[in-house]
């Protein structure tokens, strides 16, 4: 089978590789598409190794057909339309997994646009609703909203009651986060969004993938008992803490990465995404953020608009 690896100066490497085994506890997948993140920069860079026993190929989420089951798998069948989440492996044609991280799409979802919801709803999910344990009414502030993790964030706060306010570096991306329910939103380009956060009555939970600068300015608007989420170190990774604002204020700053959950925790994240989120897409209450579907041979161009932050929403590869 043909599979992408990292190869160096942040160049994308063609392999040809052997089908991947199906072991007892897993499906092998036919991929059909394969979804984009900026974590598969980060893995092409050098920075952000697969962990141990996974897969070097990249790629962390994909939709497709299922191609074989293991001995002791009995939910899924040959021939299911599926989507899955990945440790890695998921820019190849055939990828195996474990059964508990792959669920069949969404009733009436195509799946080109299925390749693009596990990664961005299970990050949403878990840091906003699982981590950061936020509660209907309380209000998020969500950097990078137009990205697919912020999309996700802002349809699922509207469905649950939370009120967002939205940062990104484009008029245009702010309009679509308003569009999806922001209730106020900031450019990055204008400065510290510190008197505007203030101003909509502070943060209770943020989800942050920027880091550097950010750090100071999400303690100055968060509120009593605040959560921040760090995920993303798109603004650098050292950051100047005020001591003094955690401990008045009770703050929680908490770092986190899906990747390198173990097995039983990506489990339950797809369980309840199973139950708390596909009947939303079904009911049409949120949808696929999909800003691109582009051909595999293109992956150069698709990498290359991800360093630029041209998308709004997820790309997509189809093979």
């Amino acid at each position: 089978m043909r599979a992408l690896t990292a190869g160096t100066d942040n160049t994308v490497l063609w392999q040809h590789r052997d089908l991947p085994k199906v072991q007892p506890n897993e499906v092998r997948i036919k991929v059909a598409y394969s979804g984009m993140n900026r974590a598969d920069l980060m893995q092409l860079a050098g920075h952000y190794p697969p962990p141990p026993g996974a897969s070097d190929v990249l790629g962390l989420e994909v939709s497709g057909v299922v191609h074989a089951v293991g001995a002791e798998v009995s939910a899924h069948q040959v021939g299911d339309k599926v989507c899955a989440l990945l440790a890695g492996g998921g820019y190849a044609e055939y990828v195996s997994v474990p059964a508990n991280q792959v669920l069949g799409i969404p009733k009436g979802m195509e799946l080109a646009h299925a390749a693009g919801i596990c990664e961005v709803f299970a990050t949403a999910w878990f840091n906003i609703y699982d981590i950061a344990a936020t509660q209907p009414g309380e209000r998020i502030l969500m950097h990078a909203a137009a990205s697919g993790v912020g999309q996700a964030v802002l349809q699922l706060a509207k469905v649950f009651g939370n009120p967002v306010f939205a940062t990104a570096g484009a008029d245009e991306k702010l309009k679509l986060a308003q569009q999806l329910g922001a209730e106020q939103v900031w450019n990055r380009h204008h400065g510290s969004f510190v008197d505007a956060v203030k101003a909509w009555g502070g943060a209770d939970v943020i989800l942050d993938p920027v880091a550097g600068s950010y750090i100071g300015w999400n303690q100055e608007v968060l509120n009593q008992d605040g959560r921040l989420v760090v995920i993303g170190l798109m603004g650098g990774r050292v950051a100047e803490l005020d001591a003094g604002r955690l401990l008045m204020k009770r703050q929680r700053i908490i770092g986190s990465t899906l990747r390198s959950q173990p097995n039983r925790v990506k489990a339950r994240i797809m369980a309840d995404l199973y139950t708390h989120v596909w009947p939303l897409f079904e009911q049409q209450q949120v949808r696929a953020s999909i800003d691109d579907v582009l051909p595999i041979a293109h992956i150069e161009d698709a990498f290359k608009r991800l360093r630029e932050n041209d998308t709004q929403g997820k790309l997509v590869l189809v093979w």
